[in-house]
């Protein structure tokens, strides 16, 4: 009763803080904000705490059932045990009518595994729904296809772009994370529900692979098996049009479970298939990948975020120059910033040690509590989207004076005015895994847009702000003007959205590629047209 009962204690203490909405993750988007998915750990640590009592208790009544154990057995043990003796047939009936049944319905074996279940109940309400595991693995999807990586690395642990023979390490790991048979197995399944066998097929064939290499070794927390992985793999391939691959795969499965008459019905479909086309054993359909039917730019884009950062070098064209800018503004007299131009058409200049390492951090802890799954423009509305996996919070500047400090030196550096109406709020972006934001405008291409509602006219340039670095992916990608720029820690990209005549550069469709390692964060301050008609003068000129 003692472990149960401290069990119980402790359960008590967890409950307090498990309804705290501060510390608890949106059920459903963990996935799309790194800080989300850190934040998911602290529910797991007070599960480890409930599962160390609840195995010291199983250890506790392990020893004493040992104990049990050893005596019976050492009766049984000692042939010349006297049964005639009184005391120990006396021993002997009451064991049979009670000791077994104590022990065989032990109140401690059950309190404990109560204590546990109870405990995890109560964090339950803080960890991840499966809508998360669909958006990770979709996420591992999306780096495969974006980074062209191998699934049998990513399934050691290992980030690795394979083109035929070549072999290219985009990321080396200081510890390698290697993913189990049922891991893989539920990523395949997630494509595999979508009716994506495209990628389904190497993620279950890999499930597949580790299951043969584990088979008859159980493991507790794994919810599926060799035959599901067999199960699914074989139909995966039967729609892909491998009717060959389909048939092998369904008479390994029924090695393993000869009675299940679904699967001795498929064999026969399957040979009667092969039996009526006997080419199909020779020339199997090519799988192909998904088509995006809103990305058509998608070769140019993956291409850009493959390079990780592919602006010009300044040697090779000299009107590309860095140099202290102070902008003829007093307030940077004394601290100029080291601006860098990156591109001329579209103009896009990165300046560098924009911010502190003390104000980017202090940025996202303002805007970490106030994380939401972020939206895009769709009509008049604004929706969450696939093709943006991120959370972000607004800032007002009167958060904290940081931020109006903030606005000042944006307004040096620019010459524009940044104060509201006349530029948005702060937005801060946390990027989830394989957070990404597929090619855009930031400025708007249709009357109806909510950017209107503001009445401040369109958004004439962006100031992106990198709050923090990451060891892989995550850069900036402009797609027609063909260069992307990696991230830089406290830098901030600007450039201008639309033409001086107010029409809208379609040179500046960009794009944020898949964070492939590290934690991605950025600020993005948005200048609306009317506030910089002195600022910025408007031109006639379809050039300028």
């Amino acid at each position: 009763m003692g472990p149960a009962a401290g069990l119980a204690a402790l359960l008590a203490v967890l409950a307090l803080g498990a309804g705290d909405p501060a510390g608890a993750a949106a059920r459903g988007d963990t996935f799309s904000a790194l800080t989300s998915v850190a934040r998911a750990l602290a529910p797991e640590r007070r599960l480890l705490g409930l599962l160390r009592r609840y195995l010291r208790g199983e250890e506790a009544r392990l020893r004493d059932l040992t104990r049990f154990y050893d005596k019976v057995l050492s009766l049984h043990e000692d042939s010349a045990t006297p049964v005639s003796n009184p005391l120990l047939a006396f021993t002997l009936i009451k064991r049979l009518q009670s000791d077994w049944r104590n022990v065989v319905h032990s109140l401690e074996a059950s309190e404990n595994i109560r204590a546990l279940k109870d405990g995890y109940e109560k964090v339950e309400q803080d960890l991840p729904a499966f809508e998360d595991v669909e958006g990770a693995a979709r996420a591992l999807m999306r780096l495969q296809d974006v980074y062209m990586l191998n699934v049998k690395g990513l399934a050691r642990g290992v980030f690795q772009r394979v083109v035929g023979s070549a072999v290219t390490d985009l990321y080396s790991p200081r510890r390698l994370f290697s993913l189990t048979a049922d891991d893989c197995f539920q990523v395949g399944k997630v494509a595999y529900d979508m009716g994506d066998y495209y990628h389904a097929i190497p993620w279950l064939e890999e499930a597949v692979s580790l299951f043969r290499g584990s088979y008859g070794e159980w493991k507790t927390e794994d919810e599926a098996s060799l035959e599901d992985a067999l199960d699914h793999l074989a139909f995966a391939y039967f729609q892909a049009g491998n009717v060959s691959c389909a048939l092998s795969l369904s008479r390994e499965f029924l090695l393993y479970s000869p009675d299940n008459k679904r699967m001795a019905r498929n064999v026969l479909k399957y040979e009667k298939l092969l039996a009526e086309s006997p080419n199909q054993v020779v020339a199997e359909a090519v799988i192909q990948r998904p088509n995006v039917p809103h990305l058509q730019t998608r070769d140019i884009y993956e291409g850009l975020c493959q390079t990780l950062g592919s602006q010009p070098t300044h040697y090779q064209i000299p009107s590309l120059y860095c140099s202290y800018e102070t902008n003829s503004s007093p307030y940077l007299l004394l601290q100029p910033v080291r601006k860098e131009v990156i591109h001329l058409e579209p103009y896009v200049v990165l300046f560098h040690d924009f911010v502190s390492d003390v104000e980017a951090q202090k940025i996202r802890g303002l805007a970490e509590p106030w994380l939401q799954r972020s939206v895009v423009a769709s009509g008049e509305k604004q929706l969450p989207v696939e093709y943006r996996i991120s959370k972000s919070a607004w800032l007002k500047d009167t958060v904290d004076p940081l931020l109006v400090t903030l606005d000042h030196r944006i307004g040096a550096l620019t010459g524009l005015d940044v104060q509201t109406p006349y530029a948005e709020y702060l937005q801060v972006v946390n990027y989830g895994i394989g957070g990404h934001y597929e090619p855009h405008f930031d400025h708007a291409t249709s009357p109806t847009s909510p950017l209107y509602r503001m009445k401040s006219g369109n958004r004439v340039a962006t100031f992106m702000i990198y709050l923090s670095s990451v060891e892989a992916g995550g850069a900036t990608a402009f797609i027609y003007a063909n260069f992307s720029v990696p991230v830089v820690k406290n830098a901030a990209l600007f450039w201008w959205n639309l033409h001086r005549s107010g029409e809208g550069d379609g040179d500046t469709l960009h794009a944020g590629c898949p964070v492939l390692v590290g934690d991605k964060w950025v600020a993005n301050k948005w200048i609306h047209e009317y506030g910089q008609e002195f600022r910025r003068p408007c031109s006639s000129s379809p050039k300028d």
